[in-house]
């Protein structure tokens, strides 16, 4: 951890692996399917990771499907199988979460998931942020183990929910770290740690990259959604990630 700061980048591919790992962040979050908000990554892909980037903390999303948080028993039971999977294959920590229908934690159903993680640490993803009382989930979270919650601060972005990640910091008082993710670029995440007094930061630094396709079909979109691109990738990108970290650094 460098001057007492730590980057978390959400990735779904080897080369964004290799990017935060050249950029010197601490760990990746690794996803599938981020245009979904990412969901569990393949064994395929927690393995080449490893392999490819072994100088960096790899935590693996716990997350069975898009959509909301509620999941029925066969669904935990999925989750279940993957965190067990996922510690096999050398994960380093476990990132799930789940809710009840009312907007309340699953209680008994994360504490499944946090025991199921065993001596891995356990962030409480974003599914805070649709939870219906703050203050008492991350009162919860910390009662049941919980390593790290990431939030943007109940809003769409940090910056808009600076004012109540300021809060839940300051409610935490070191219990439990707060992870501060969504919209944090370099142009933010310094006024970000100076008003919140965070330490741990969560992004991306997405940026697309054309397909080597040379013949495109524009008929179709095989996801059945238009919009997402189906001809470009989207990685992690080296600078901006150097970026984003050296805005804080460098202060």
């Amino acid at each position: 951890m460098t001057k007492n700061y730590s980057f978390e980048i959400c990735i779904d591919s080897v080369q964004s692996a290799l990017n935060a790992q050249e950029a010197g962040a601490q760990r990746v979050e690794l996803c599938d399917n981020l245009f979904e908000g990412g969901t569990t990554p393949s064994a395929g892909m927690i393995m080449e990771v490893k392999k490819m980037a072994p100088n960096i903390q790899v935590f693996v999303i716990i997350r069975p499907r898009g959509g909301d948080f509620v999941y029925s028993s066969e669904e935990i039971n999925v989750m279940l199988n993957d965190i067990r999977m996922a510690k096999q294959l050398g994960a380093d920590g476990i990132v799930s979460g789940c809710l009840l229908t009312n907007g309340d934690i699953d209680v008994p159903n994360t504490q499944k998931l946090i025991d199921a993680s065993g001596e891995l640490p356990f962030t409480f993803h974003r599914a805070f942020d649709m939870c219906n009382a703050p203050e008492k989930a991350l009162e919860e979270l910390i009662s049941l183990g919980a390593t790290r919650v990431l939030t943007s601060g109940m809003q769409q972005t940090a910056p808009l929910g600076i004012d109540c990640l300021s809060e839940l910091i300051k409610q935490a008082n070191g219990r439990i770290t707060i992870l501060v993710g969504s919209g944090v670029k370099p142009d933010n995440i310094a006024e970000l740690a100076a008003k919140t007094g965070a330490k741990e930061f969560h992004f991306s630094a997405r940026k697309e990259f054309p397909s080597p396709m040379t013949y495109k079909n524009d008929n179709i979109n095989m996801g059945g959604v238009s919009g997402i691109p189906e001809f470009s990738r989207f990685y992690s990108d080296l600078e901006t990630i150097k970026k984003t970290m050296n805005a804080i650094l460098k202060i």
